[in-house]
């Protein structure tokens, strides 16, 4: 297997990291959507949210929220957006699990498009029992 975050985390390839704990590590993005863009990875090689245990993401979750204040603190941000993407559908290129944390700053000209959807008739109850049923079967 070659993957570039876990070879960063090996320090097989140079990297600037940012924090490391035991379960993830945080580095500048190469290729940012804005200046100060965060990867916060985990240590583990876990393909995406799914994969992890829930110890290590409780771990990994606060390593965020770290790093996240640590970038409002460094650039007085009013906002980030806070992104994980599960599979090439959403737009994951990188099979290793992390967060992106993207600092946000007014006329930035970064948009996320918005394609707001309408639910017809009674789809709203059928997707709402769909997924109660879904999270009552992983119990």
């Amino acid at each position: 297997m070659d993957c570039i975050f876990c070879n960063i985390r090996d320090k097989e390839i140079p990297s600037s990291i940012l924090f490391e704990n035991e379960k993830a590590f945080a580095i500048l993005d190469i290729n940012p959507m804005n200046y100060g863009h965060v990867l916060l990875i985990s240590k583990g090689h876990y393909s995406d949210i799914l994969e992890i245990p829930e110890n290590d993401l409780k771990e990994i979750l606060s390593a965020v929220q770290l790093v996240s204040k640590a970038l409002v603190d460094a650039f007085s941000l009013e906002g980030f957006n806070l992104v994980a993407n599960k599979g090439e559908i959403a737009g994951q290129s990188i099979f290793h699990f992390h967060f992106h944390i993207i600092p946000r700053h007014k006329n930035d000209n970064i948009n996320f498009v918005r394609n707001i959807k309408k639910y017809h008739e009674n789809q709203f109850n059928k997707y709402a029992d769909q997924i109660r049923n879904a999270i009552q079967s992983l119990k």
